[in-house]
């Protein structure tokens, strides 16, 4: 049997369900939500409209776009025992602390434990204005201050700029973030995207879903790539040693942080978008180093794209974070605040025709052998 069945590693090219969500092209460096290309919406859209987009299938109408945004501003509070539990486990990793607080909220709220669609989609906007609430009030209280409220004039970036620094951002500062979550907001069958799946097709509740998501999310293979990014960039040091360094690297036989991807192998679509923001926050804020580091890498680079090693998405990441002076062990928390959109819209979909997600695994174990009793055991 072993002969006849083909093993397909990590599910590596294996279809498993279908989904009208995103679609990428791997071969081309395409992706698109719902239809749009990912090229116009992080133009021209906003992170609430792309939440919309994600989550009803279609762009909102202003009317609609102004409800959507009621709901989610209304949603931005959390119960007095979540930061009671914040503050007791303050010195936990923050990828740690946010998956605790998300499942303490489904003992404490009651709505979490319903499971309908209507039940979910409104859990799920309540868990997209709390995750950065969550974020943000750790980050304050590990360092010894209050929790910043909410800012109800404040869109989704802007608010969350604000509750984790206490200052309100810029202009360009919001829209740089706005752009980060809409690029981060879905990916297809991505690790915690599938997971969350997995957990929705046992017809567990949202709550419990966006858990697995979070503690899949926080495994380096999958969420850590921007951290990774930044600490290569601290390594490198000036733009003049990057070959020097990507020289080092690919003679060892070892990977350069935030080249390849799973599904790419031309350059991730997403990556132009951060790639600006880079080059003008770093302008703006007097650091045009970062960004000369990087692209010092990008151009040593240049000679193995021809492999499918080109540049992704969290490769830019890490330095906007880093010139917002945002601490390396919140990059993943901040992806998780892009991503929820997609989690959400996955479990729906999961939800709508569900089955419970059984692969089988092919045993190449002992075959059927005695019983020894304990005394006769050698």
């Amino acid at each position: 049997m072993t002969d006849t069945v083909k093993i397909n590693r990590g599910l590596k090219g294996v279809y498993f369900e279908r989904s009208g969500v995103s679609h990428i092209d791997g071969a081309k460096g395409e992706l698109s939500y719902r239809g749009y290309s990912i090229h116009d919406l992080a133009t021209k859209s906003t992170f609430e409209e792309v939440c919309y987009l994600l989550i009803n299938g279609e762009l909102p109408t202003a009317g609609q776009l102004a409800d959507f945004d009621v709901a989610l501003k209304a949603a931005r509070t959390l119960p007095d025992a979540v930061f009671d539990i914040i503050a007791s486990c303050k010195d936990g990793h923050p990828m740690d602390v946010l998956r605790t607080a998300v499942s303490a909220l489904a003992a404490l709220e009651t709505d979490s434990q319903q499971t309908g669609e209507e039940a979910f989609i409104r859990n799920g906007i309540r868990l997209t204005a709390q995750v950065p609430m969550i974020i943000a009030a750790h980050e304050a209280i590990r360092n010894g201050r209050t929790p910043v409220a909410a800012d109800p004039a404040l869109s989704h970036a802007a608010n969350w700029l604000w509750m984790l620094k206490g200052e309100k951002p810029s202009e360009d500062a919001a829209r740089l973030a706005d752009v980060d979550f809409i690029l981060h907001a879905e990916h297809g069958a991505n690790a915690s995207s599938f997971a969350a799946r997995v957990t929705v097709g046992t017809e567990a509740n949202l709550h419990g879903a966006i858990v697995t998501a979070l503690s899949t999310l926080a495994g380096p293979a999958h969420g850590g790539a921007a951290e990774d990014v930044m600490k290569m960039v601290h390594e490198i040091g000036s733009p003049e040693k990057a070959a020097e360094y990507v020289k080092a690297k690919r003679s060892a036989r070892e990977a350069v942080t935030g080249f390849g991807h799973r599904v790419y192998r031309a350059e991730d679509p997403r990556a132009r978008h951060m790639r600006d923001g880079v080059r003008k926050l770093g302008e703006e804020m007097g650091a045009p180093e970062w960004y000369a580091i990087l692209q010092g890498v990008v151009e040593a680079m240049k000679p193995y794209s021809r492999h499918g090693l080109n540049v992704n998405v969290d490769f830019y990441s890490g330095v906007i974070y880093q010139l917002h002076g945002i601490p390396m062990d919140l990059y993943v928390p901040i992806f998780a605040i892009g991503r929820m959109p997609g989690w959400i819209i996955q479990c729906l979909e999961q939800q709508r025709q569900n089955i419970l997600i059984r692969p089988l695994t092919l045993y190449n174990g002992p075959d059927m052998r005695d019983y020894v009793s304990i005394a006769d055991r050698g």
